[in-house]
């Protein structure tokens, strides 16, 4: 059982930056795939970018890349993304997300609300 808390959302004004974390409880972290997603009002959840437990293989949605970094830190159970030159289009709630294979994220955060202003 992994549980996940994000934190750093925010309001920010386009072209800002911000930095979401996610820490994560439970055993045998490096090895999980860890990634984070999002959901806009009265879109679906999508993809935002994630990294692989073990060789640490990254891989982002097209919408942020060059713009978003995602980094673990396995010694403190720590996943985070930099959110670089931010546009009113990446307002969404952003949730982290475990997976113990490269296909499934099976442990989901609550989500932490991200909102940039034009």
């Amino acid at each position: 059982q992994v549980q996940l808390v994000e934190s750093g959302g925010g309001l920010v004004q386009a072209g800002d930056s911000l930095r979401l974390s996610c820490a994560a409880s439970g055993r045998s972290f490096s090895r999980y795939r860890m990634g984070w997603f999002r959901q806009a009002p009265g879109k679906e959840r999508e993809f935002v970018a994630a990294i692989n437990g073990g060789s640490g293989g990254i891989q982002y949605a097209d919408s942020v890349k060059g713009r978003f970094t995602i980094s673990r830190d396995n010694a403190k159970n720590t996943v985070s993304l930099q959110m670089n030159s931010l546009k009113p289009e990446d307002t969404a709630v952003y949730y982290c997300a475990a997976g113990n294979n490269l296909v499934t994220f099976t442990y989901w955060g609550q989500g932490t609300q991200v909102t940039v202003s034009s």
